[in-house]
C-alpha cells in the first residue's frame, strides 16, 4: 500500500510531463476557433476615422475579404502593416480593420504614420466587437469568404511565409 502511495504522484508527473513533451512543437499562433466556417458574428462598431465607414457583420457579403485586428499600442501590429497594405494594394483583398482597445487619437495618428489600407474601420474601445469575434490579442487576422463565412484566423501578426503559404493560397482557392 505504501509503495502505490509513493508511485501514484510519480505517475501524474509523469502523466503531466508527456502531455506538455507532446505539445512542445506545436505553433502557439494556431489558436482554434469556434467561428471558423461560422458567419461573422453579428456586430456593428463606430467608425475611427470621420467619411469612413465602421464595420459590421452585413459587410462581408459577396466576395471574400479580410478583417485585422489592431491597436496603435501593438508593436506586432505596427510589423505586419506592411503585409495589411500589400494585401490590399498589390493582391486587391479588400481589407478592413478593427481596431481594438485604444484610443481614437492615437489610433488615427498611427494611420497618419504607416498608411491606411482599409475600406472600412470600426472603433471598438470598449472590445466589445470583439468578443463577439473571440479575439483576446492583437494582432488578429481573418479571411471572409464570399458567403460571410469565417474561413481562417491567425493570432499575431502575419510574416511573409504565413502571406504566401496560408493566407494568399486561402485567398485564391476562395475566390474560384
Amino acid at each position: 500500500m505504501t509503495r502505490a502511495l509513493f508511485l501514484l504522484p510519480l505517475l501524474i508527473f509523469g502523466a503531466v510531463a508527456g502531455y506538455f513533451f507532446v505539445r512542445l512543437g506545436d505553433d502557439a499562433s494556431v489558436v482554434p476557433s469556434a467561428l471558423i466556417d461560422k458567419p461573422v458574428p453579428a456586430l456593428e462598431t463606430a467608425p475611427l476615422l470621420a467619411g469612413k465607414p465602421g464595420v459590421k457583420n452585413t459587410d462581408f457579403q459577396g466576395e471574400v475579404k479580410v478583417l485585422n485586428v489592431w491597436a496603435s499600442w501593438c508593436i506586432p501590429c505596427r510589423a505586419e502593416h506592411p503585409l495589411v497594405t500589400r494585401l490590399a494594394e498589390e493582391e486587391g483583398v479588400p481589407v478592413y480593420g478593427l481596431n481594438w482597445k485604444d484610443r481614437q487619437n492615437a489610433a488615427i495618428a498611427w494611420l497618419d504614420e504607416l498608411g491606411d489600407p482599409y475600406g472600412k474601420i470600426g472603433f471598438d474601445e470598449s472590445g466589445r466587437a470583439g468578443i463577439e469575434l473571440g479575439v483576446y490579442g492583437v494582432p488578429e487576422t481573418y479571411v471572409i469568404d464570399k458567403d460571410g463565412r469565417i474561413r481562417y484566423k491567425r493570432t499575431g501578426p502575419i510574416s511573409p511565409a504565413v502571406m504566401e503559404e496560408e493566407i494568399l493560397p486561402l485567398i485564391r482557392d476562395l475566390r474560384q
